[in-house]
Order: C-alpha cells, then sequence, then structure tokens
C-alpha cells in the first residue's frame, strides 16, 4: 500500500524515526543498519517502506535500500517470524552477513541476535536457504555509512536503541562501557553491537 517514503526527517528515536511529508508525519520503524545510514534532523531522507496491518494497529518499516526491503519480507514468510523479530534480525545482521550466515549454515550467528533462541535461528536457516538471495542482485554490493553528528545525550539514545532490540540493562550497559565520551549515537550502536555480537 506504502511502498516508499520521502520527505524531512524529523526525529531520530532508535529504532523508530519521524518523517514528515507534506505536513504530515509518519512514524516509521527500521532496523540499526538503515539506522547509520540516515541524515542529521532536518535534512531529507528517502526510504523504501512495509506496511502492516494488525489487529492492534497499522505499522510502516523502512528500508535504506530495496535489498533490506526484500530480505525483511523473506522473514516475515518464516513460521513464527514477526515484523518486530525480521527487524531485529536485520539490525544484528547485514543482508550480507545474513545471506553468508544462511549459506553456511550458521546457527550461531543468529542465536546471538536477542529473542532468537536455537530453534528459531535453525528454522530461518531452513526455511530461507532457498530463498536468500533470490531477488537480491546486489548484496555484495551494500554498503552503510556512519551518520554524522551526536546529541550531548547520546549515551542515552544508545542505551534505549540498545533495549529497544531486546537487550536487558546490564547487558546494554557493559557493552558500552568500551564507548568513547564523543561518540556520536550511530557510532555508539554499531559499536556497542559489535561487543555484543563477540560475547
Amino acid at each position: 500500500m506504502i511502498g516508499r517514503i520521502t520527505g524531512t526527517l524529523l526525529e531520530k528515536n532508535p529504532p523508530q524515526i519521524l518523517v514528515d511529508v507534506h505536513g504530515v508525519g509518519y512514524e516509521i520503524d527500521v532496523p540499526m543498519s538503515t539506522f547509520y545510514n540516515l541524515p542529521a534532523s532536518g535534512g531529507a531522507v528517502s526510504l523504501h517502506t512495509h506496511f502492516v496491518v494488525r489487529e492492534d494497529g497499522h505499522f510502516l518499516f523502512g528500508f535504506a535500500t530495496d535489498e533490506e526491503r526484500a530480505t525483511f519480507r523473506q522473514l516475515l514468510k518464516v513460521s513464527g517470524v514477526g515484523a518486530r523479530m525480521a527487524l531485529a534480525v536485520l539490525s544484528g545482521l547485514s543482508v550480507n552477513d545474513l545471506a553468508q550466515a544462511v549459506a553456511l549454515q550458521e546457527a550461531g550467528r543468529l542465536v546471538k541476535i536477542p529473542g532468537i533462541g536455537k530453534k528459531t535461528a535453525e528454522r530461518l536457516l531452513l526455511e530461507l536457504r532457498d530463498k536468500l538471495g533470490k531477488g537480491l542482485p546486489n548484496m555484495a554490493g551494500v554498503r552503510l555509512a556512519a551518520a554524522p553528528g551526536a546529541a550531548p545525550d547520546a549515551k542515552s539514545d544508545i542505551l534505549n536503541a540498545l533495549l529497544a532490540l531486546g537487550y536487558n540493562e546490564r547487558e546494554a550497559l557493559a557493552a558500552m562501557k568500551g564507548l568513547a565520551e564523543d561518540v556520536g549515537v550511530s557510532d555508539g550502536i554499531r559499536q556497542a553491537l559489535k561487543a555484543l555480537s563477540k560475547g
């Protein structure tokens, strides 16, 4: 129904952003891979979107690339995987990394993502084996750039983003210990996720 949103980025509260399109503000949930690539607030943004209608509300998900959206839609086809879990998968692994994990059947990389246990990881690997990569011609070329600028309360934004992704406060704070004082939100989230994936 809504396939693309182009407008002005008003707010960034990971994993949700607010985009103004001709006076209408759209709340859009994005994976961290897309969040890293966003401009500063006030900048122009264009996202591929996926619209979900459920009994408890309507939800809009945004993606920097068509490959991310195609992968999100493949994840939704896996039994037991909802939009939140699909978003968590794309926040924990890039499209390329996920395709590699599926190709090599590496369940260990998936279980490090919050909310994904061994059985879910195995089901993802099994059901995505023949599907991931179809319609994703540019997977090897996916590159993400860090967004510039950091708010003074970057640390609380980083913590909130990690909590929203399903990590508990102890895990999130431990991952943030090594961050530089002046780290930006996007870089901070990226570094914390990297630390958590090693743990």
